[in-house]
């Protein structure tokens, strides 16, 4: 995500402070090998394996990682007619997975004869992340998609006056706010439950998965008579690198404001 969004050097546009220009195609490609072993298991087989995994950082994408074919079960495979093209890799072939009943459709992609300046793909097949029923990194379970090794999320203790408003009814104030700041992300504020007026929060149903930090589960608004669908989530069991984030509040919606010394933030 760092490299391939946002201001990021090989998204479609490059900042404008820098002191380089790159030459080559607005569409960019980089082939990473990946520093783990990754695996991936569907109806209780395990499909892949691999210590020599590579990540695909490609513009405007989310990073996609790729296997050797090897390492991959081939008696799981079933080929399909299915075939998509891209004109900065070439056509893609896709297979199905099959294990007794269960048959994941098209999950399996590979590039038998990428185009030149991707030849690298040679060899190579990817996997929809959606289709396994989990992924492990080394041994630990992970959701959402593949951790970006140039992915940052930082929370730091900050005692600036954090108020948070929807409408002319504050929410929340706190000066012992966490500041999150996660690339090609804004800063966020995550407030300690203690700071928030908890009875104008509404259990929510939803929940989000972030590969970095957890499972979020949200939480409406209930203001005047009015209701804010999910203005608020928060990491009641965080991953462990997130742990500070533990129960605190974040809070972004439409007709939600949040201030931080004054200044509300975009």
């Amino acid at each position: 995500m760092t490299l391939t969004l946002g201001d990021g050097p090989l998204a479609a546009r490059s900042p404008d402070t820098v002191n380089y220009r790159i030459n080559g195609p607005t569409h960019r490609l980089f082939w990473h090998a990946f520093p783990r072993r990754i695996r991936a298991l569907f109806a209780d087989q395990l499909v892949l394996d691999s210590g020599n995994a590579s990540l695909l950082h490609e513009s405007n994408l989310l990073p996609q990682l790729y296997v050797p074919r090897a390492d991959v079960r081939a008696d799981l495979l079933e080929a399909s007619t299915h075939t998509t093209h891209c004109p900065f890799k070439g056509d893609a072939a896709y297979e199905s997975i099959r294990v007794g009943d269960r048959v994941a459709e098209n999950a399996v992609w590979s590039y038998p004869r990428p185009i030149d300046s991707a030849a690298w793909l040679t060899g190579h097949v990817a996997v929809y992340w959606d289709a396994m029923d989990a992924w492990f990194d080394e041994d630990e379970e992970v959701f959402g998609h593949v951790r970006d090794p140039f992915h940052r999320v930082d929370a730091r203790p900050t005692s600036r006056d954090v108020r948070v408003l929807a409408g002319n009814v504050e929410i929340a104030t706190s000066r012992r706010a966490l500041v999150v700041s996660e690339t090609g992300l804004p800063n966020r504020y995550y407030l300690p439950k203690e700071d928030v007026r908890v009875e104008h929060l509404v259990p929510s149903a939803t929940h989000t998965i972030c590969p970095y930090k957890g499972t979020a589960a949200y939480c409406s608004l209930q203001v005047d008579g009015a209701v804010i669908k999910d203005a608020a989530w928060l990491y009641p069991e965080p991953l462990p690198d997130a742990c500070r984030l533990a129960g605190r509040l974040c809070f972004l919606a439409e007709g939600v404001r949040t201030l931080v010394d004054g200044v509300e933030l975009d």
